[in-house]
């Protein structure tokens, strides 16, 4: 049986509280996501288990027990503590790959009090600038490969005291840095961990938007209750299972459901740093009996572009729990892993960084509609709110704004700096209110800026981002439904539809495609893809042109970046472009 048991039980009479239940915590334990994903784990006797298991490039290979975590993330502690002087709330920079000491040094971060700021390691210097000068970030933690992006930087960064090089020669690390390389450092056995109140700052995560600079999300050691409950009850983690997350802790995914959800349960996790080869992929599942698989809607394309003979050649039949998140996940994917992964389909998952948690979900043993993205989490309040009026819409199958109420625990407080874009996420009457008011009150919704619709039973129904819906004739159109109906054609790999201006219909749909081995552009193709659409959906959701490219603009959580894509079509402004894959 799952560990949800009944979606609509656990509706009944829910409270955050049980998240406490499924952690067995008791009144006065130390609330710190640090301590509680390591020493806690030890002191319950699971210090011998195994939490990490990690193979990098050059078939490089270790594992890490939670013992070792504890340990190793004590010494990152003590040295932004006590070596360096980092106080309580500062922020301390993760800028590196997914190795042991990215996971080792985020613990610790929170451990010492400081505020953790991942971030991808494969920014490039102007990315890197607008978010380290954006949080005062007071240390970053990096390596000997990515040092140099920080060297060109330091002088334009005041607030940045402290550059610390985890791995590599010692004596490459140039004067007025610091080397530590965590493994060959004394041990730290005893860390007194900072004793954090629920609203003390833990992690800030940066989020891009369609305008104006990245926002910096901040989140609170409390988020950990909606990351523990989340990953028991949607991700069904268990104390036997060997789980897996693919996304980079750059991106809030590979926080909340890379570390903090999985490690606070006492899980052993499983990680990859290497790039996206399928026949990688699937040995390091095979290799490694993992169980429950967390991963992206792009990675699962990619996955089906490689065929079904090859998932053939694996042993996966250790697998038994799939779920995806970043994008919507089309119904030919989830179709599709049903296939080759013996009757078991991937479950979407909706949230954001802003949610710090799972809002919208498919739950293990409740019926999953191909497609759709499932129903709100317990706990969760959500509806979809009229365009024009914020109401909330009562008609089943009417498109408006997914919204939820605001006050779950793993909600941000506040974008960093930006009061005012931090208010205007809200619905409702604000005027006057603090936010700590905004993030409380029960007659305000957080706006996502998704749009979706609600089915009659409860299941919800992307359509697309806000800003990327297509208005032609009109009639508004989503994206997600064309593009899913796109790569159902035999031809076709991966595809993003967006408007086109039009003289006549103000826009049109206009698709970008990539298509699959044995595949060229012609006109031939060009014209079946236009009346494949046609027949499936509709006159106005067919596009009045393909353009063939070899790839999608991505950002590296995996998202289709639409709205680069539109830019370049209207010759307008992209906004921020930093998290681009080839940044």
């Amino acid at each position: 049986m799952s560990n949800i048991g009944s979606y609509e039980e656990r509706l009944r009479d829910f409270d955050w509280g049980i998240a406490r239940q499924v952690l067995g915590w008791q009144d006065g334990e130390l609330l710190n996501i640090g301590h509680i994903c390591s020493d806690r784990i030890c002191a319950r006797g699971k210090g011998a288990k195994t939490a990490l298991i990690w193979e990098g490039f050059g078939d490089r290979k270790a594992r890490y027990t939670f013992d070792d975590l504890r340990v190793w993330s004590n010494g990152f502690a003590k040295l932004i503590r006590d070596d360096l002087g980092v106080g309580v709330g500062e922020r301390v920079c993760v800028f590196m790959d997914k190795i042991p000491s990215l996971y080792f040094s985020f613990l610790g971060i929170l451990k010492a009090g400081a505020v953790a700021q991942p971030l991808f390691s494969a920014f490039g210097d102007e990315s890197l600038e607008v978010r380290l000068k954006s949080a005062g970030t007071t240390a970053i933690l990096t390596t000997q490969k990515h040092v140099k992006k920080v060297r060109k930087l330091r002088e334009r960064l005041p607030a940045l005291k402290h550059v610390v090089v985890v791995d590599g020669d010692p004596t490459k690390v140039q004067p007025g840095e610091t080397y530590f390389d965590v493994e060959r450092a004394p041990r730290v056995e005893e860390f007194e961990s900072f004793r954090a109140e629920p609203e003390s700052r833990s992690v800030i995560h940066y989020t891009s938007g369609t305008t104006g600079q990245p926002k910096g999300a901040q989140h609170v050691h409390s988020s950990i209750w909606s990351q523990a409950l989340t990953t028991s009850w949607v991700l069904d983690l268990r104390d036997d299972d060997t789980y897996w997350c693919t996304a980079d802790p750059g991106w809030v995914t590979g926080t909340s459901y890379g570390i903090i959800g999985p490690w606070a349960l006492g899980a052993t996790q499983a990680v990859l740093d290497s790039g996206f080869v399928a026949e990688r992929w699937y040995r390091f599942i095979q290799d490694n009996r993992i169980t429950v698989w967390y991963s992206a809607p792009t990675a699962i394309r990619s996955l089906m572009r490689e065929g079904e003979e090859l998932v053939r050649k694996f042993d996966l039949s250790a697998l038994r729990h799939l779920a995806s998140v970043g994008e919507p996940l089309n119904a030919e994917a989830v179709v599709w892993s049903q296939k080759v992964f013996d009757g078991k389909p991937f479950h979407d998952t909706f949230w954001q960084t802003e949610t710090g948690s799972i809002m919208i979900s498919n739950y293990p043993g409740m019926p999953v509609k191909p497609g759709s993205m499932g129903k709100p989490f317990p706990g969760i309040t959500a509806t979809v709110l009229d365009l024009k009026t914020k109401e909330p819409i009562r008609e089943p199958g009417r498109v408006g704004l997914i919204a939820f109420r605001p006050g779950w625990p793993a909600m941000f407080r506040i974008y960093w700096n930006q009061e005012d874009v931090y208010r205007s996420k809200f619905a409702g009457e604000t005027a006057g209110r603090t936010p700590t008011e905004l993030r409380t009150a029960d007659d305000l919704w957080y706006v996502s800026g998704d749009r979706a619709s609600i089915d009659p039973d409860g299941y919800y129904w992307f359509v697309g981002r806000d800003d990327d819906v297509i208005n032609t004739g009109g009639h508004l159109v989503g994206p997600f439904e064309i593009e899913s109906a796109l790569i159902e054609h035999e031809a076709i790999a991966e595809a993003a539809a967006i408007a086109k201006p039009d003289p006549v219909n103000m826009e049109v749909v206009k698709a970008i495609v990539t298509l699959k081995p044995g595949f060229a552009p012609s006109a031939d193709l060009e014209l079946s893809i236009m009346n494949f659409i046609r027949k499936r959906l509709s006159p106005l959701a067919m596009p009045q042109e393909i353009e063939f490219k070899d790839k999608l603009p991505k950002t590296r959580s995996g998202k289709i970046l639409r709205r680069y894509l539109r830019a370049l079509e209207w010759g307008e402004e992209a906004g921020d472009l930093s998290t681009l894959e080839d940044d």
